[in-house]
């Protein structure tokens, strides 16, 4: 069976995709479960057990590998949930024949079995021959499930620390490589080596005799360079890393991982250029693996996709991106926000969405995993957080802990937007001789951090009416800068049809071409490093800062050479193009000159 559709769902947030699957995968959509919050995920199941009258016992703290448990049961009620969803659609009857012409309307008019669905229902509907057609020719939509590999916090047991094993990203790796899926797990936020040496434990990682993995792994990258060390370092493991997802450093949803200076075209053109290189090379480190640890070996190249995601939002930037870097899927992360049918937002925060301009969203510092983290101005988390620093209380209870890593006043990790973390550091700060201004900018930095691993999962209690009582109602929503383009509720049709350029739901006219925009919001983050160099600069600081520029002016010169020979694309943005594209070349030259003078 083909792939049915032509992009894919990323993960959001804690809770925003957390039931995705279930929505969407009916119609062939692939999405992607968070595994943060095991709590979130337990209360879901139960939810979900009631609503489908299935026997529900809970998985107790009390429980031995309590956190690995739950993220099983759910990922297998998820499983079992959407399957049968499927089977059910597809045993088409005159009730459910509408549903079925809803999934191939829905797939991109240049689908093969579109095109053979319609022929078979041309002239009329003969429901036995229908039947017959679809168990074979429809797919149902991948289950998968994302790991953020750092965020993997020591656990105890009356004080005294488990095994690395019973860590958080490995018990939830664990989770997911004892349910009954067949999926992938992405592992984002760069290479964690205990981590990924885990992996070996389990038999579904491994390919078998015909070369087929019944759990792949796919991570999130933003540069050739780390696909290929973390490719080869899986390879030397006996792993295929089957999709490499390449996500824009800043034009994106949720955390933002920065490059030094590199834009999403050129990353994109060095994965199309050396494809073959990279499958060639880690394939033959692969089979060396395997033959030592007497699996078998492949005879030929695993099958490779390479995707990308973030700040698409045009059907002809959709398009694009599938032909001129030969991709196999494209992200569609912030729009689907507004799409009731597919995510899991509560209504207050979806109408904060579609109010959003540019204004509203911003590149903040309020992650406690001490990354620029994309968010929404007027958030009810943030509401909270400034609520408690002006009670004199700054920082959050903390109840979850899932981020608490910060070992640097603590012989256990703590959260650094806990109240505990600080309160001691206030406390450090005070014994501190600084004048006003210099404790005002540390004081600010201190509190400024948010508990976003509650935050990110408060939404879908609400959505739901579930208890938030331990959670309280604040929310975080970490939309990307594309939100701003997007201005209204939106049918899953809809936004299929959006995706698909069979209508255009942005009514603005004023929209930047994707490149253009990351372009610009790397330039911005780049004039932010330098004021903070401004104080006291290195060399070291120095070196970088330049390095950045001139890789943004490298950028700049690849898509003037892009799109003055590109036929068929962006021909009506694209002298708009052009004068973005000059005059953020004049902006880096000016920023040259402030490096210089630092």
């Amino acid at each position: 069976m083909t792939h049915a559709h032509s992009f894919h769902i990323p993960v959001m947030g804690i809770g925003f995709t957390i039931d995705t699957p279930l929505k969407v995968s009916q119609f062939g959509m692939d999405s992607v479960i968070s595994l943060v919050d095991d709590i979130l995920l337990e209360k879901l199941r139960k939810m979900y057990c009631e609503k489908f009258e299935i026997s529900y016992t809970e998985i107790t703290e009390k429980i031995e590998d309590f956190r690995a448990k739950r993220i099983t049961s759910y990922l297998d009620l998820m499983n079992e949930l959407a399957q049968k969803k499927f089977d059910e659609f597809k045993n088409t009857t005159a009730e459910t024949a509408n549903g079925i012409r809803d999934y191939f309307n829905m797939l991109p008019d240049t689908s093969n079995i579109k095109q053979e669905f319609k022929k078979l229902t041309a002239d009329y509907f003969n429901l036995e021959e229908v039947q017959k057609w679809v168990k074979e020719h429809m797919a149902m939509g991948s289950i998968d499930v994302n790991i953020m590999t750092k965020v993997d916090k020591d656990n105890y047991k009356k004080n005294e620390k488990l095994p690395s094993e019973y860590n958080d990203a490995h018990a939830a790796l664990r989770g997911f490589a004892n349910s009954s899926l067949s999926s992938s797990v992405i592992l984002s936020a760069g290479m964690n080596p205990r981590l990924y040496s885990y992996l070996e434990q389990f038999e579904d990682f491994y390919p078998d005799e015909n070369g087929h993995i019944k759990k792949k792994i796919v991570l999130k990258v933003s540069d050739y360079r780390s696909a290929l060390i973390q490719g080869k370092f899986l390879a030397k493991k006996g792993l295929w890393v089957s999709e490499y997802r390449i996500e824009s450093g800043l034009n994106c949803g949720g955390h933002a991982f920065a490059t030094d200076g590199y834009l999403m075209g050129p990353i994109l053109n060095q994965f199309k250029e050396n494809r073959d290189d990279l499958i060639a090379s880690v394939h033959q480190i692969l089979v060396g693996a395997l033959t030592q640890k007497n699996r078998p070996a492949p005879k030929k190249g695993l099958p490779l996709k390479i995707t990308a995601q973030g700040g698409v939002g045009t059907a002809e930037e959709h398009q694009f991106i599938l032909d001129h870097y030969n991709v196999d899927s494209v992200g569609w992360g912030t729009p689907f926000l507004l799409v009731p049918e597919a995510t899991t937002v509560d209504d207050s925060t979806r109408n904060k969405l579609v109010e959003a301009k540019e204004d509203n969203l911003y590149l903040s510092n309020t992650s406690p995993l001490g990354i620029p983290f994309h968010s929404l101005k007027g958030n009810t988390k943030d509401d909270e957080k400034f609520n408690l620093i002006n009670k004199g209380r700054p920082g959050s209870s903390c109840p979850k802990k899932f981020v608490a890593l910060n070992k640097d006043l603590t012989d256990k990790g703590i959260c650094i937007a806990s109240r505990q973390y600080q309160h001691l550091k206030l406390k450090e700060l005070d014994s501190l001789e600084l004048s006003p201004a210099q404790y005002q900018a540390k004081y600010e930095k201190i509190v400024e951090k948010s508990c976003t691993c509650v935050g990110l999962g408060t939404s879908a209690l609400l959505a739901y009416g579930l208890d938030t009582k331990t959670e309280g109602e604040g929310v975080s929503i970490c939309p990307g800068p594309n939100m701003a383009y997007f201005s209204k509720l939106l049918s899953l049709n809809e936004m299929t049809d959006h995706i698909y350029g069979r209508t255009n739901v942005i009514t603005r006219t004023d929209r930047p071409n994707m490149f253009i925009k990351e372009l610009y919001i790397y330039i911005d983050y780049l004039k932010d490093k330098i004021e903070e160099a401004k104080e006291t600069v290195t060399d070291r600081q120095k070196k970088y800062l330049s390095t950045f520029t001139d890789n943004l002016k490298d950028g700049i010169a690849y898509y003037n050479s892009v799109f003055n020979t590109l036929k068929g694309s962006f021909e009506s943005t694209r002298s708009q193009i052009a004068f973005d594209l000059d005059r953020g070349l004049k902006t880096l030259l000016l920023v040259e000159e402030e490096i210089k003078a630092l």
